[in-house]
């Protein structure tokens, strides 16, 4: 009798130990998560700042990376406070869909994509003119294109936690 109750106390330890593990494994997808939506939120903020409040008005391809990331803001905000750390499943395709878009954006801005496929109207802002800058210096289709992938690499690194 004492040896059952002593290999029942075991399996109980060990059932308290993967329960703890795996609430560390969460908590550390969540940490994950919580970084991205942070990435998402100061993109859209920046990009809200950018055009309403410096009155620098969109070029065609960022509108396209504001519809990838504005929404991905919302879902990353919805799931870091629920601890969801399953949204790279629904995240990650918009992730990289704007970081595909983004950079398409900066390879225009680089010269390397010749300026006749240039996808913005004569009317409109210019895809690669010296004012898709920050204080001059930082371009913002290089700030898009790392804002995506620092995104995609935090829901595959808390998707990777997840599954450990």
């Amino acid at each position: 009798m004492p040896h059952a109750r002593l290999i029942g106390a075991k399996r109980k330890d060990a059932k308290a130990s993967a329960m703890t593990i795996r609430a560390g494994t969460t908590a550390n997808a969540w940490g994950f998560v919580f970084l991205a939506w942070l990435v998402a939120l100061a993109a859209s903020l920046g990009a809200l700042f950018i055009g309403e409040i410096m009155g620098q008005t969109p070029c065609n391809l960022c509108w396209h990376q504001r519809a990838f990331m504005f929404p991905l803001a919302v879902i990353l905000a919805v799931a870091s406070f629920r601890s969801d750390a399953s949204v790279s499943w629904y995240g990650l395709p918009l992730a990289v869909v704007g970081a595909a878009i983004a950079a398409f954006h900066s390879l225009l801005y680089a010269g390397i994509i010749p300026a006749a496929i240039e996808p913005c109207g004569r009317d409109g802002p210019s895809c690669s003119s010296a004012d898709m800058t920050i204080l001059g210096v930082l371009p913002l289709p290089y700030l898009s294109l790392a804002a995506f992938l620092s995104i995609a690499l935090l829901l595959l690194l808390a998707r990777r936690r997840r599954s450990a």
